[in-house]
């Protein structure tokens, strides 16, 4: 089902659980309505293909997504021309978009396609503004090794609908290095949706503790999905990208 992304994206262009980290903040059917600002879809050539949010860091320009949706894998190289559509619904982009920059996937992504490896991160900036995405949207904050189960709100922009998708589940252990959810209506561009812990009413920020992706590319059932388990890597990486501030 989301392999589908992977195929497009080539053709535009040529671990164990851990502890809960100290270095990173510790730890039904669908619904069609807007996101938090913190979300949003990640747009190539004037058509959303894949979904991202944003998450803290001292520079306030940090973004999370799946890392097939960054770069290739295995044999391929990262995607260029990117933008970020924070908010968007219904065709509008309210808070603009975002250039999309410096992307970062885990090595063994990058070399081997490793499915529990398939997370990735990036920078957005808007051209003319000195503002920074966080400040404009908020942030989620990030958890690493935090075990499987976890009560989630699942959001992702479907290629076929100009609003997100939205969902509360109950996310489990699918394998060593993989979490899954069921949640209905998750197609092809929903990759990189967030599973975000403890949801604000009113905001609707919270802490992401992962990311459609891993297991075929996030799964070939729309509505089952499936995401790389946040462990040392993700916290390392993570950590990378943070210190540019």
């Amino acid at each position: 089902m989301r392999r589908a992304l992977l195929l497009v994206l080539c053709a535009v262009l040529s671990g164990c659980s851990a502890a809960p980290d100290p270095g990173v903040t510790a730890a039904a059917g669908p619904e069609a309505s807007p996101t938090t600002p913190a979300i949003g879809a990640l747009f190539l050539d004037g058509t959303h293909f894949c979904t991202a949010s944003v998450v803290h860091s001292a520079p306030g320009d940090l973004l999370l997504t799946a890392a097939h949706c960054l770069h290739d894998g295995e044999g391929g190289d990262y995607a260029t021309g990117i933008s970020f559509a924070p908010g968007y619904h219904d065709g509008v982009a309210p808070y603009g978009y975002w250039d999309v920059s410096d992307p970062r996937v885990p090595e063994g992504w990058a070399e081997s396609s490793d499915p529990d490896l398939d997370v990735g991160f990036a920078t957005a900036h808007q051209a003319g503004s000195t503002k920074t995405l966080e400040s404009v949207t908020g942030a989620n904050t990030l958890l690493t090794g935090s075990g499987f189960a976890h009560a989630i709100t699942l959001t992702g922009y479907p290629d076929e609908r100009d609003a997100p998708v939205v969902c509360h589940g109950f996310s489990a252990q699918a394998d060593t290095y993989q979490m899954r959810v069921a949640c209905p209506g998750f197609t092809t561009g929903t990759s990189g949706g967030p599973w975000v812990v403890g949801a604000d009413a009113g905001t609707g920020l919270g802490t992401v503790v992962g990311v459609i992706g891993g297991y075929l590319y996030g799964g070939d059932d729309p509505d089952t999905s499936y995401s790389s388990y946040f462990d040392t890597d993700v916290a390392t990486l993570y950590r990378k990208m943070d210190a540019r501030g």
